[in-house]
C-alpha cells in the first residue's frame, strides 16, 4: 500500500501503519521516539539527523506526520517547515514541532510558519501520542 506498511493479525482487519518522519539531531531522543511509536504497531518511523536529510526524504516519499525539531543543522526546522509548506505534494503534511526553544513568541512562530502542533522539549511520550492522535483524528473527520 502506498505511505505505509499492512499489518494483520489473524480474526483482524486489515489496517495500514501511518508513516511518520522524525527529524532531530538529538540522536538519542529520535531513537527513544521512534521505538515508542513503533513499539504502538501504528506506525512505521523513519528518522533524519539534520534538516537537509529531512526535507529530502519528506519530499521523496512523503510521510502521514513529521516531527521537526526547530534548532538543526544544514537547514534549520523553520526553514524546512516553510520549504514543506511551500511544496504542493507535502503542504499538508501535518506537522508537531518539538524544540528546546520554549518562549510564547517561538511557539507562535512555529503556528505562523505551519506547524499543526509545538511542544517543548522535555516533553512525555503520552503527551506526544496524544498530540499525533489528535492530528490524525481531524484528518479523519475531513475526508
Amino acid at each position: 500500500m502506498e505511505g505505509g506498511i499492512q499489518t494483520h493479525k489473524p480474526g483482524t482487519r486489515m489496517r495500514q501503519k501511518r508513516k511518520i518522519l522524525i527529524i532531530d539531531d538529538e540522536s538519542h531522543l529520535a531513537a527513544l521516539v521512534k521505538f515508542n511509536l513503533e513499539q504502538t504497531g501504528k506506525y512505521e518511523v523513519c528518522v533524519a539527523k539534520d534538516g537537509e536529510e529531512g526535507l529530502q526524504k519528506a519530499l521523496k516519499e512523503p510521510p502521514h506526520l513529521i516531527i521537526l525539531d526547530l534548532i538543526l543543522p544544514k537547514i534549520t526546522g523553520e526553514e524546512v517547515c516553510k520549504k514543506i509548506r511551500g511544496e504542493e505534494k507535502t503542504e499538508n503534511i501535518p506537522i508537531i514541532m518539538v524544540t528546546a526553544k520554549a518562549s510564547t513568541v517561538d511557539a507562535i512562530i512555529g503556528k505562523v510558519i505551519g506547524a499543526n502542533h509545538y511542544m517543548t522539549k522535555p516533553f512525555q511520550m503520552d503527551e506526544l501520542l496524544k498530540n499525533i492522535e489528535e492530528v490524525f483524528g481531524r484528518q479523519c473527520e475531513t475526508l
